[in-house]
């Protein structure tokens, strides 16, 4: 959704939730797992040498997620992943480095940056905040449907549970918990179609470009 309106209002997409994938994949990749824990203190270490970019699918015009210079976007979607993304953005010099590096993205504007603590941490002044939300039904639903469209082994009572264990961390973290900004406007897209948010979304920003 973040995609599709960055590319209807001609502005940068940037998908901060990636940014904490790629920081999960690389603890994965190089041994900073211990049972089902991250090892914070070896992560510190190292969190300087973990350089993540994106750039524009020519063809879609979709965000593309590099770590260290390797196409990871394929990776960091997989279920292996979200396991450990949660306890990853928890960590809280981990954020406090993302947050950093995302509000630096930012400070040019012309963005549409999606992600958990995006209105309320990084950008509390941003003209424009939406707080999406579905059903965890419907989103596990949505996310075996985007894993099984590409050819990957999904179940889905998995991915629910993941889902409904990722929401609670998010929710109950010390640090940028989980939660709608006051001034958010909420959209619950549980029952809409994709055309049917993005007449919403195009008619908020349209609305509030018009006061600015």
């Amino acid at each position: 959704m973040a995609k599709a309106l960055a590319r209807n209002i001609g502005y940068l997409y940037f998908d901060s939730g990636a940014m904490y994938r790629a920081v999960a994949l690389y603890c994965m990749q190089n041994n900073l797992i211990n049972g089902n824990e991250i090892d914070a203190e070896a992560l510190r270490k190292v969190i300087d040498k973990i350089d993540i970019t994106f750039q524009a699918d020519p063809e879609t015009k979709n965000s593309i997620t590099f770590l260290n210079g390797v196409n990871v976007e394929h990776e960091i979607r997989s279920l292996e992943v979200s396991r450990f993304v949660s306890q990853v953005a928890a960590i809280d010099f981990v954020r406090s480095e993302m947050v950093d590096r995302q509000r630096r993205m930012g400070e040019a504007k012309g963005i549409v940056m999606d992600g958990r603590d995006i209105g309320t941490t990084v950008f509390p002044q941003a003209e424009m905040k939406v707080f999406v939300t579905a059903s965890a039904e419907v989103r596990a639903q949505r996310r075996y449907d985007e894993l099984t469209a590409r050819g990957d082994n999904a179940n889905f009572q998995e991915i629910l549970d993941n889902v409904l264990e990722r929401d609670h961390i998010d929710q109950t973290r010390e640090v940028s918990p989980l939660r709608k900004a006051d001034d958010a406007l909420l959209l619950d897209n549980s029952n809409m179609t994709r055309e049917e948010q993005m007449e919403w979304l195009i008619e908020v920003f349209k609305k509030l470009t018009a006061e600015c």
